[in-house]
C-alpha cells in the first residue's frame, strides 16, 4: 500500500493521533503546490496532508495550483487521496453539519483551471464514468457508521467557478436539476488523481444551504454562519479520518491505478522529450 494522502482545510493535521515527521516543500514541472506537505503517521499508516489553501486559507479556489497538488501527492508515493471539503446543500434532508459521501461530480467552471495533466504533445482520455474511488468511498462510509452524525451514502456535486456564492437563480437552476451539494474544489482534484493513478474519494462536510433556501422565514447564508459550521465540521472530519485510516486495507482490487493503461492514445515514443520527462511520475508502469 502507499502513502494515504488528505487534503482539505490546516486544521485537519492538528489530529492529536498524529505524528509529524518532517515537512516537505515539493516543486513541480506544472508550479508550486498550496504549500509543504506534512509527513507522517497516523493509525500505524504512512499520512501525507496538504492544506488545500496554504496555511492561513490564502489561496482563491480558482488560484489553486490542482496539478501541483495532486503531482506532489504522486511523488510522494501516495496512492489514496482522502478530500474533506466544505459544501453547501441543495436538498432539504442534506442539512447543515451533515456529511455526503459524493459519488458523481458535475463541471460548472470557465475552464481556466488546468484539469489535466496532458498536452504538449501527449493525449489521454481517462474513463471518468464514475469519478470517485467506489472502494474508498464505501471505507470511508463503512469506517463511520457509529458516529454521532448523518452521513449521506452518495450524492452529486457541481463544481462552480466561486469565488462569490451562488445567485438564487443558479441555486435553484442547480436544485432543479437533482444536485445534491455544490463546492469549488473538487471536481479538478477528482479528475487528475484518475490521470495520476490515485484512488480519490470526498468527504463533503454541509456548512449551509446555499442561496435556494432564503426566505422570510429562513436563515441567510453568511460568511459567520459558515465559518461557525467549518468549525464544527472539522472535529467530524478529524473522527472520520482517524477511523477510515484506521480500517485502511493493504490493497484495493478497484481499477483506478491503472486508469492509463488504455487511455494514452499517444505512443511514448512519440511524445517530446521535455513532456514525457515531466509525465514520468504519471506515466510510470504504463506500456
Amino acid at each position: 500500500m502507499g502513502k494515504i494522502g488528505i487534503i482539505g482545510g490546516s486544521g485537519l493535521y492538528h489530529i492529536e493521533e498524529f505524528e509529524i515527521k518532517e515537512k516537505k516543500r515539493i516543486s513541480t514541472p506544472f508550479g508550486e503546490p498550496s504549500d509543504e506537505y506534512v509527513i507522517g503517521e497516523l493509525e500505524g499508516k504512512e499520512v501525507v496532508f496538504l492544506p488545500r489553501h496554504g496555511k492561513g486559507h490564502h489561496v482563491l479556489p480558482t488560484e489553486l495550483n490542482y496539478r501541483a497538488n495532486v503531482y506532489g501527492f504522486k511523488t510522494l508515493g501516495v496512492s489514496r487521496i482522502i478530500s474533506v471539503s466544505a459544501v453547501g446543500s441543495l436538498k432539504e434532508e442534506m442539512a447543515p453539519l451533515d456529511v455526503v459521501l459524493v459519488d458523481q461530480f458535475v463541471d460548472r467552471t470557465n475552464q481556466g483551471r488546468s484539469t489535466t495533466f496532458f498536452g504538449e504533445g501527449a493525449v489521454a482520455h481517462i474513463q471518468f464514468a464514475e469519478p470517485i474511488c467506489t472502494e474508498l468511498r464505501e471505507l470511508i462510509y463503512r469506517s463511520n457508521r457509529g458516529l454521532d452524525v448523518k452521513i449521506h451514502d452518495g450524492g452529486t456535486y457541481i463544481n462552480m467557478e466561486g469565488p462569490a456564492f451562488s445567485t438564487k437563480a443558479e441555486s435553484y437552476l442547480y436544485k432543479s436539476w437533482g444536485i445534491d451539494v455544490i463546492g469549488m474544489t473538487n471536481m479538478p482534484e477528482a479528475r487528475l488523481a484518475r490521470e495520476a493513478g490515485i484512488c480519490y474519494s470526498t468527504i463533503a462536510l454541509v456548512t449551509d444551504y446555499d442561496s435556494w433556501h432564503l426566505g422570510p422565514e429562513a436563515e441567510h447564508v453568511s460568511v459567520e454562519m459558515i465559518i461557525a459550521n467549518l468549525i464544527k465540521n472539522v472535529e467530524t472530519a478529524k473522527k472520520m479520518i482517524i477511523n477510515t485510516i484506521k480500517n485502511m486495507p493493504e490493497e484495493f482490487s478497484c481499477e483506478c491505478a491503472q486508469a492509463l493503461k488504455d487511455a494514452l492514445i499517444t505512443g511514448k515514443e512519440n511524445i517530446p522529450k521535455k513532456t514525457l520527462k515531466k509525465l514520468g511520475p504519471i506515466l510510470d508502469g504504463i506500456g
